[in-house]
């Protein structure tokens, strides 16, 4: 004879769903749309591929808004191209130096956010926000009005989506999320978006 189940015996523990995967143009995108919730969404995945991969797309368009690439293009396409690769790889490494220094920075003021996670979204929220401007900067003159507009714009969004990023990893007040992401986001602005000299 079976035994039914006891009305009082506790609820079978129920197996968590599987988190959605999430890709590379769900992030890009989501972080224009809705960015709150793909940051939550993103919360504890390191996201290394997509990194690499905007500091690489980024790179490119970045050199080929120069005047001295072309010039060098002009003169030989192996050295432009030998030069527009070191200047990638030097890129990804100050990126990923950024998002060790905000890691570094929100972990001191008391953040318990993990390291890659951090590091990674870190480097896709900054250049992902910097992509208009980027493209614009590749088919328009630096000085001109609609890239320094977009400048301005990206640069706002960048500090915005920073922010949130590490309130939410490292469960900070806002106050200190801004602090972790302020040294080195607007360095970065003053050095990439906004240099001295262009060409």
């Amino acid at each position: 004879m079976p035994v039914s189940a006891s009305p009082h015996s506790p609820p079978a523990p129920r197996t968590p769903a599987a988190r959605r995967r999430l890709y590379w143009h769900r992030l890009f995108f989501g972080l224009w749309f809705r960015p709150v919730e793909i940051l939550d969404e993103a919360r504890d995945r390191s996201v290394w591929g997509a990194a690499a991969f905007l500091c690489v797309l980024c790179g490119v368009l970045g050199t080929m808004g120069r005047d001295s690439f072309w010039e060098g293009w002009r003169v030989g396409p192996a050295f432009a191209l030998e030069a527009m690769a070191i200047a990638d790889a030097v890129l990804v490494l100050a990126s990923l130096l950024l998002g060790i220094a905000t890691q570094a920075i929100a972990r001191r003021l008391g953040g318990n956010g993990k390291f890659g996670p951090t590091v990674t979204l870190f480097v896709v929220v900054f250049w992902a926000t910097d992509l208009p401007r980027l493209a614009l900067d590749a088919c328009l003159p630096g000085d001109s009005f609609p890239v320094r507009a977009a400048a301005w714009i990206t640069s706002a969004f960048g500090y915005a989506f920073a922010t949130l990023l590490i309130r939410g990893q490292h469960h900070l007040p806002t106050h200190k999320a801004v602090a972790a992401v302020s040294i080195q986001m607007l360095a970065a602005v003053a050095l990439l978006k906004f240099p001295a000299a262009t060409g």
